[in-house]
């Protein structure tokens, strides 16, 4: 039986997360609060991989979730 997923907004998301983006963006060194829509970016526009980080950061139980997109920045999630 396949399991069914919840697939968030992005006003849910940007309400319940402060979402920080660390490390080599294009070769520039970054540590910055960003939206979804600049995080949508930073994975190639693909909403099912953003999708798939925002479900582990609503399931851990700590105040944040680190996740590092491929070789790239590290994203952390911060929830308020």
């Amino acid at each position: 039986m396949k399991s069914v997923s919840k697939n968030y907004t992005k006003t849910e998301i940007n309400r319940t997360w402060k979402i920080k983006v660390s490390g080599l963006v294009n070769g520039v060194r970054v540590n910055i609060l960003v939206g979804v829509d600049y995080l949508l970016r930073l994975v190639n526009n693909s909403w099912e991989r953003l999708q798939k980080m925002v479900r582990r950061a609503f399931a851990s139980q700590t105040f944040k979730c680190e996740c590092k997109i491929y070789n790239g920045p590290k994203v952390t999630f911060y929830q308020y």
